[in-house]
């Protein structure tokens, strides 16, 4: 079996060496990851220029691109074979709700899930990698399942760990995702030149946390695994834009 890992924090992040460390007992390991952090790179490819692919002294491949960059870089070009799976992370930070919009590491399995092959994506929900160790195990586990036992059909898996020790981990859920409010004001800035510069501010709070959604289980203590789909058509709205067209295609 053959997996490739990526990330959006780059190449050098505790959370991907610390997964990269546990899968290679699974399969064989590839890593093809960011230069630099590029959180919120979302599904962004590099049309502007060319892409350079450098190689760690640890054995990491890394791209001066996004993640979706790394993941069409390796499967187009770069590898030698296709891998059995795709899986990103582990992210420094939950990636919940609306946040899979905006999620490199959620982008980088989807650029995956879109050649086909099964992707997971998994993120810590606490920044301090204070309980990294039980989010390496949660990811341990659920990819040794999902090789020994394939999700049936389509795979783009969205796993977020509390940020607990292992012992205080209740169990796994799956669960939907949830939404939350507006993201907060940006912050003004200024450079030592005098230029007003905006800071993106933090994320809003959970606005729909409710039974059966990712912020819910992460509040009780669950890990959080959430199918995705990336068909963003709203199918209750095709009779209603078929009417709303007829006169302009008549």
């Amino acid at each position: 079996m053959h997996i490739l890992v990526s990330n959006d924090d780059g190449y050098t992040a505790l959370g991907l060496e610390a997964l990269v460390a546990s899968l290679r007992g699974l399969a064989e390991v590839t890593v093809v990851a960011p230069e630099v952090n590029h959180s919120g790179a979302s599904n962004s490819l590099t049309l502007t220029r060319p892409l350079a692919v450098r190689h760690a002294a640890n054995g990491f491949i890394y791209v001066n691109g996004t993640p979706s960059d790394c993941v069409h870089v390796a499967l187009t070009g770069l590898l030698d074979r296709r891998p059995d799976l795709i899986v990103s992370g582990i992210n420094n930070g939950a990636n919940m709700g609306e946040d899979t919009l905006y999620s490199g590491t959620v982008a980088a399995a989807s650029e995956g899930y879109l050649f086909g092959i099964p992707a997971m994506a998994f993120s810590l929900v606490s920044r301090s990698w204070s309980n990294l160790d039980a989010a390496v195990e949660q990811a341990h586990r659920l990819v040794a399942r999902q090789l020994a036992q394939p999700v049936q059909g389509p795979t783009l898996l969205n796993v977020n760990c509390p940020d607990l020790p292992l012992a205080q981990i209740k169990g796994v859920c799956a669960t939907r995702l949830g939404s939350r409010h507006p993201s907060q004001p940006v912050v003004r800035s200024a450079t030592p030149y005098g230029e007003t510069v905006y800071w993106i501010g933090p994320s809003g709070a959970a606005n729909d946390a409710g039974v059966g959604t990712d912020f819910d289980a992460i509040s009780k203590g669950f890990v959080s695994v959430t199918p995705l789909r990336l068909d963003l058509t709203q199918y209750s709205q095709l009779d209603q834009m078929a009417t709303w067209l007829g006169p302009v295609c008549a």
